[in-house]
């Protein structure tokens, strides 16, 4: 049986990762029957006492009160230091009690000294590492981190975390497709036309130009949560739930996925213009603070993809992801192919029949033709719908059960985040290439307006 955390020591504790969705993701475990107690230690470069950073747990704390989560934050502390600096890491460490997670709260780029500097120190038994996407910024960078991290721990103590895979809408999938007949049969090239996995928000930039205009939607959205979302909904039945079954089939089901033109062509980008939201007014993406519009980002991208399997084989999958969009969309859709032959007499509404699986708000619709009311031989759509029930924890909630329960199956394996680089790299060799060009939309709007139509 895996030992379980007795110590949580948060990197960048100051930082807007950790209080909007860290603590709070805390916060839902301790209030939950799964909750056990843990010490709490925040690490960061300002100056701040223990009662200040107690006063920012407990703000945090407050949407999910507990005593359980009350007694966590009376008894947690701060420490000023610097990650990147062994010392400090050592003070840290020495600080803590029992088995230790360590978790990242940093930019990409301070993970990887922070990395460099735990390999110049003697790490605690048994230590966990919580690293937060993305993973490298490229093929080769993510492989290079995974290196660097296999030399100080093994993988089963490494968890990357993608929030993605904690959200109660992602994890049914596994029960609605592996547990009902109706469904699993249903899902392969012979009865699907195409796939579609949109994670489209009315958010625009929010203030993280530091990091979002490095990395843009396709790095931010398509390569790490959407590919999961992808894996999840298209790989094969696993032989069970834990860590090594589950995990083992996502990487079999990306391993076969590439971009639908190999060249990567087969994707289109764009960013918003100035326009309004929900009343709100936006200006253009290059004129917000911190944007260098040299960098031609991406704040809306589509990338179509092939998987080279006998289950998926012709199966376009369609990924988007969009931002400062009017509608907010969060679903997976599955068009499925016309019936092969309609007998002769029946009549009704045309265009396919689709299985509509709702992230936001958590619902399922299911597409049907039966008879109409009045003439038996008239066809009519009807939908049968039902919302899904909102998991016990919030995304992060469950992410960090599994980290302080040592249960990866939540976690990105290596080997993953690499897959999913893999997949991307011909998309953005294409973009730099100049093969796809970056076109415009006014914030507000559903998209360019050329995208509405079929591709030629």
């Amino acid at each position: 049986m895996t030992e379980r955390i007795d110590t949580l020591i948060i990197l960048g504790a100051g930082g807007d990762l950790a209080s909007r969705l860290l603590l709070p993701g805390l916060a839902s475990l301790l209030a939950s029957p799964r909750g056990e107690a843990v010490q709490l230690i925040g690490v960061d470069r300002d100056e701040v006492t223990d009662a200040a950073w107690q006063s920012t747990v407990s703000a945090a704390f407050a949407t999910e009160a507990s005593d359980l989560g009350s007694a966590v934050a009376a008894k947690s502390f701060y420490l000023r230091g610097d990650a990147t600096d062994p010392d400090d890491l050592r003070r840290a460490f020495d600080a803590a009690t029992g088995r230790i997670a360590l978790y990242f709260a940093l930019p990409p780029a301070v993970t990887i000294l922070v990395v460099k500097a735990l390999s110049s120190i003697d790490l605690p038994k048994g230590i966990v590492f919580a690293l937060e996407k993305p993973f490298g910024t490229d093929l080769a960078s993510a492989r290079a981190l995974n290196r660097r991290l296999e030399k100080l721990v093994p993988e089963e103590q490494i968890f990357r975390v993608d929030h993605f895979l904690g959200k109660s809408t992602v994890l049914n999938l596994l029960g609605l497709r592996f547990a009902n007949r109706i469904f699993e049969p249903l899902m392969s090239a012979p009865n699907v036309e195409k796939v579609e996995i949109v994670f489209d928000e009315k958010l625009a930039l929010e203030g993280r130009a530091g990091y979002y205009d490095r990395a843009g939607a396709l790095a931010d959205m398509i390569q790490s949560h959407l590919l999961l979302v992808l894996a999840l909904t298209a790989m094969e039945p696993p032989a069970s739930v834990d860590a090594d079954d589950l995990r083992g089939g996502m990487a079999q089901v990306l391993r076969a996925t590439r971009p639908w033109k190999k060249d990567g062509s087969s994707s289109r980008r764009a960013h918003y213009t100035a326009g309004t939201v929900d009343g709100r007014e936006l200006p253009a993406y290059t004129d917000e603070d911190g944007v260098d519009a040299a960098r031609e980002t991406e704040t809306l991208t589509e990338v179509t993809l092939a998987i080279d399997n006998w289950r998926w084989a012709g199966v376009p999958f369609v990924l988007r992801s969009g931002k400062a969009i009017g509608e907010a969309k969060q679903q997976i859709v599955v068009t499925l192919r016309a019936v092969p032959h309609l007998p002769v007499g029946l009549h009704g509404p045309s265009g396919p029949a689709q299985l509509r699986i709702a992230m936001k708000p958590a619902a399922l619709e299911l597409d049907l033709m039966v008879n109409g009311e009045d003439d038996p031989f008239e066809l009519e759509r009807v939908v049968l719908d039902s919302p899904l029930r909102a998991g016990e924890l919030s995304a992060y909630g469950e992410v960090l059960s599994g980290l302080l329960e040592g249960d990866p199956s939540l976690a990105v394996r290596g080997d993953i985040a690499e897959q999913c680089w893999r997949i991307v790299a011909p998309v953005l060799a294409a973009w730099k290439r100049g093969d796809v060009s970056l076109e415009g939309y006014a914030a507000g709007s559903g998209g360019p307006t050329a995208w509405n139509r079929p591709r030629g």
